[in-house]
């Protein structure tokens, strides 16, 4: 009997040894990553994405479709509002889609390589891979990173959690943080395809604007907007002056804003165009969640709830930009 049990144990110990030895470790899950990247195609996949930078959360669904080597179509909707926008990344460049309002932008971008995103698989398992000191650990079902972000407004939001699959490696969820490691994006993958398969017109401009305003229908035309202001601005900074102006297309409110670092806010009702135009933008697509805007040295720039927003300053970084123009956005819920 006291054999048995010393069999028992042996039994046990070395099956505790085999599995141990099975685990990958941080360096090893990191390479298949990486390997994963290199090998595939494309994928689809489905996300909904958390916003929690305003009074009120907000939730997207997003359809991501990638194709090698540059193809990208990233659709996202608000779950609540008529508010829909689409990236599309072809050989003609990057463009921004606003099918509420008829109208396209284009960009002449790098992107998405040139910051982190957080619904688009490859750009996780870069940070991953560029992160020398990203934390992980192993669970029964999942790998989970911790690394900094690359996001163009990194000092706000530093750090993000990536949750993978053991059993393939496909993103499962992503939260980013803030420098309090409160969430305040938190995106969660319904499916995951690799390697899907794309027709020869999946990634057109004009074909996913024209399906995309079947979907979204267009705005209607406006007469008035309520103005609203920023909570977040930098100290010593306040409203010093407000204007309104009549134009050909209605009212145009300038908020001029004096201090340390001064800025100027302009809001006016955004024109739904007759026929589907598309304009050459300049700066880089800016994503602040809650919407697609265009980011340049001076200026941030975007479109909401049917309201043309521009928030222009030679002292503002885009960082202070970025938390200006959120904390207008958080204004909406009230």
């Amino acid at each position: 009997m006291h054999k048995k049990w010393i069999g028992l144990f042996v039994c046990a110990f070395f099956l505790l040894a085999l599995s141990a030895c099975g685990e990958k470790s941080q360096q090893d899950v990191t390479d298949a990553l990486d390997a994963k990247v290199q090998e595939m195609a494309g994928y689809k996949s489905d996300a909904k994405m958390t916003l929690n930078t305003g009074k009120d959360a907000q939730v997207y669904d997003v359809e991501i479709w990638h194709s090698k080597p540059m193809y990208y179509r990233v659709n996202l909707k608000n779950t609540k509002k008529d508010q829909s926008q689409m990236i599309l990344r072809n050989d003609e460049g990057v463009f921004v889609l606003t099918p509420a309002l008829n109208k396209s932008f284009r960009f002449q971008s790098d992107w998405p390589q040139n910051s982190s995103q957080a619904y688009l698989y490859e750009s996780l398992v870069q940070d991953i891979v560029k992160d020398e000191k990203a934390s992980f650990k192993s669970t029964n079902k999942h790998y989970i990173f911790e690394t900094k972000t690359n996001y163009q407004n990194s000092t706000m939001l530093p750090k993000q959690e990536i949750t993978l699959n053991k059993s393939d490696l496909a993103p499962v969820s992503v939260k980013i943080m803030d420098t309090d490691n409160k969430v305040l994006i938190k995106v969660d993958f319904s499916k995951v395809k690799f390697d899907s398969k794309f027709d020869k017109g999946a990634f057109d401009t004009k074909r996913n604007m024209t399906s995309a305003k079947i979907d979204i229908p267009t705005l209607a035309q406006q007469k008035s907007f309520s103005v609203l202001y920023p909570k977040d601005v930098p100290k010593g900074t306040k409203l010093s002056k407000e204007k309104k102006i009549e134009t050909e297309n209605g009212e145009r409110v300038v908020l001029m804003y004096k201090g340390e670092k001064p800025f100027t806010l302009v809001q006016e009702k955004a024109q739904v165009a007759k026929t589907a135009t598309s304009t050459v933008t300049a700066g880089e697509p800016f994503d602040l969640g809650f919407t697609v805007g265009a980011l340049t040295d001076k200026s941030l720039s975007w479109t909401y709830n049917g309201v043309d927003f521009m928030l222009a300053s030679d002292q503002l970084t885009p960082d202070e930009l970025s938390t200006v123009a959120r904390s207008v956005q958080s204004q909406m819920g009230k």
